[in-house]
């Protein structure tokens, strides 16, 4: 009984599909007739199918049976009364090029909101259908104008991007997220499709003027939130800056928004703005842990700009802060990157081991203690102790097993036993790591893993991967005149040998840092000649490509190695910025 009762039902519902898939296959393949027969035979048996309606009235019209369609459409506005058919009957009309009686029906689909504005929704939808944008508006216009509370500004906008409508695109837009706040982050996105992070780009601009006459007219927060966000998209960050101060000054939720933005602005390189803007926070924050995480970011970036005669200055400002602070765990992270800094910059690394084994006395959680014995086995490592530096490294696997940070103490063995030459050992470790949860963790094994693969074979006595490995670590201590020197030695002595690429690339990253970018760019455009086949050709175009841009004054030689790059190797991960920059030097309005 109950498979006569499965096959009752299951049978029908099987046909159909097989029907409605003839019917797609013959539409597909231009076969309008069988198409046609297959899709009344699907209407008949589901007659408030709007799927089956459109697509049989579709087909009269591909098959110019404009009168088929009209009867048809006649009659199935007799029986359903749903308005946006008027649409679709007036464009019946106009493809027989009749305007008056086309317009007569969209005149009628349009007043049908007199009776009930919420038909706006599937008119204007069926006005875009056919691309009668222009009605499309008015249909939502009108509707918010018969019924204010019918926020319709959404699709409205999307019309008007549609059109080439920027400023009316974007006005919508803007209204939209007035009124729907929670939904300013897809406003965003939208907007992100019609903007650039050149400020003068016309919608660029179209955009900042909007805002500004909002918060000139009606202040509003959500306005000065929405020109921040386009000020950081031009990488204007100081402008960011002023505005989320007049978001902060009026709302004052924290200084959590302002903190972010100082982390933009360092991670894309604008050093001083971000200084100014940790400096803001430590001076405004009410809580010590926002102005210790301040303190640290700002420190970081003194750090980076330090020289040898600034280095005593930055160890007595973090004596300051600890003796303001305290060495706890509160200021755990300010702590290891003393360590750092007194190991790798002044050379006093038995102070620094010191001072962090005195933290680890601390009562801090065993991701913590990860954290100052990971900095421990950098120290440790620094002085070629490797085998000390191991000790630290598995205690952490050991301990935390599964974890991130264990998984970047993997990749530490890995790399101190690269360093000290046992390549075996660490790329056995690196075969581990390729499936790490950290995909910047699995990147770095890959390409330290592909770096002993492809030299360790060349020689018996893999001297070209000894010394370039060593080279590494001597830029790993910040000796980099002695890498650089090193590295010469390679690409003099092993002219023959697979690691000249990765010498050259790695020398080349090395002048970047001492900014002798003239030495910079010979050493990638060596690459672009000779090795146009090798892993680290997009490397080279890319990083020859920006060194010409922002530092040799270049930006013609620049553009051609952006289009080099976007015609030669659509696959590299510098693809999507290349072509920004390309399109930007090229003078491109990029929507």
């Amino acid at each position: 009984m109950r498979l006569l009762l499965f096959l009752f039902l299951f049978i029908p519902a099987l046909l159909v599909a097989q029907d409605d898939l003839f019917a797609k296959e013959y539409y597909k393949n231009g076969d309008f007739e069988k198409a046609l027969v297959e899709y009344k035979k699907l209407y008949s048996k589901s007659k408030s199918n709007i799927s089956y309606i459109k697509q049989i009235i579709d087909i009269h019209q591909q098959l110019e049976q404009y009168q088929e369609a009209e009867d048809f459409l006649t009659t199935i506005i007799g029986r359903t009364k749903y308005p946006a058919f008027y649409v679709t009957l007036g464009y019946n009309y106009q493809l027989q090029n009749k305007p008056e009686k086309a317009n007569e029906n969209y005149t009628i689909a349009i007043n049908s909101l007199l009776v009930n504005p919420n038909n706006a929704y599937s008119v204007a939808r069926t006005f875009q259908d056919y691309a009668l944008l222009d009605q499309a508006a008015t249909t939502y216009e009108k509707a918010m104008e018969l019924n204010p509370k019918l926020n319709l500004k959404l699709p409205l906008a999307q019309i008007y991007g549609e059109k080439g409508d920027i400023e009316k695109m974007m006005l919508n837009y803007i209204d939209f997220a007035e009124k729907n706040p929670i939904s300013l982050g897809n406003v965003k996105r939208a907007l992100n499709s019609f903007i650039s992070d050149d400020g003068s780009n016309e919608s660029n601009i179209i955009l900042r003027k909007l805002l500004i006459k909002k918060i000139q007219q009606e202040p509003n927060v959500l306005w000065n939130e929405l020109l921040s966000w386009l000020f950081i998209q031009q990488k204007e960050f100081n402008k960011a800056f002023a505005q989320e101060r007049a978001i902060n000054a009026r709302v004052q939720e924290g200084l959590e928004r302002i903190m972010n933005l100082g982390k933009t602005a360092e991670r894309d390189k604008a050093y001083e703005t971000a200084k100014t803007i940790f400096n803001y926070v430590i001076e405004n924050a009410q809580d010590s842990d926002t102005k210790l995480v301040a303190f640290y970011d700002l420190l970081q970036i003194e750090t980076k700009e330090a020289d040898k005669d600034s280095f005593k200055e930055l160890e007595n400002k973090y004596i300051e802060l600890f003796d303001t602070y305290g060495t706890f765990a509160q200021t755990l992270d300010l702590q290891i990157a003393y360590a750092h800094f007194l190991a790798f910059y002044m050379n006093k690394t038995k102070e620094a081991t010191v001072f962090l084994e005195n933290a680890l006395e601390l009562p801090l959680n065993e991701i913590e203690k990860a954290q100052i014995k990971l900095e421990l086995g950098d120290i440790l490592v620094l002085k070629e102790e490797f085998n000390k530096a191991l000790i630290y490294y598995t205690q952490i696997q050991r301990n935390l097993k599964n974890s991130e940070v264990s998984q970047m103490a993997r990749f530490k063995v890995a790399k101190a036993s690269y360093y000290k030459g046992d390549f075996k050992w660490a790329e056995s470790q690196l075969k581990i790591l390729k499936s790490s949860t950290s995909q910047l963790i699995a990147n770095d094994a890959l390409d330290l893993k592909l770096l002993i693969t492809d030299n360790k074979y060349e020689d018996s006595l893999q001297t070209a991967l000894k010394r370039y490995a060593k080279a590494d670590l001597l830029a790993f201590q910040n000796r980099n005149d002695e890498a650089i020197m090193l590295l010469s030695k390679v690409l003099e002595e092993h002219k023959t040998e697979p690691i000249i690429p990765q010498a050259l690339y790695k020398q080349g990253q090395l002048f970047e840092i001492k900014k002798q970018f003239e030495k910079a760019a010979n050493n990638y455009q060596q690459i672009i000649d000779n090795f146009r086949d090798g892993i680290l050709i997009d490397n080279a175009i890319y990083s020859s490509a920006e060194l010409y841009l922002y530092h040799l004054d270049a930006p013609e030689k620049a553009k051609g190695l952006y289009k080099e790059l976007i015609f030669n190797h659509a696959d590299s991960i510098y693809f999507i910025e290349a072509r920004k920059q390309f399109r930007k030097l090229r003078g491109d309005a990029i929507n």
